[in-house]
């Protein structure tokens, strides 16, 4: 049996629904965005520590919607 009561990236699960949001808004306007100014409106959004964490331990560099909700979890990729 696999446990997913901690895994924030379960589609409808309320941190992927913030991510998403977030994403979503980060992207409405731009192809791809830096990693520090995904992290810039995370913390205006005042997402939860964890995704923060998550939006802060990623590489420095440019990512598209899809390269980002990958990697944190979301479910727009």
């Amino acid at each position: 049996m696999i446990d997913v009561t901690d895994d924030a990236s379960v589609a409808g699960e309320p941190g992927t629904q913030a991510l998403d949001d977030l994403l979503d808004d980060v992207f409405r306007a731009q192809e791809r965005v830096e990693q520090g100014e995904i992290y810039r409106r995370a913390v205006a959004a005042e997402l939860p520590p964890d995704l923060l964490a998550r939006i802060d331990a990623l590489p420095e560099g440019e990512y598209s919607v899809d390269e980002a909700s990958d990697l944190l979890g979301g479910s727009l990729g």
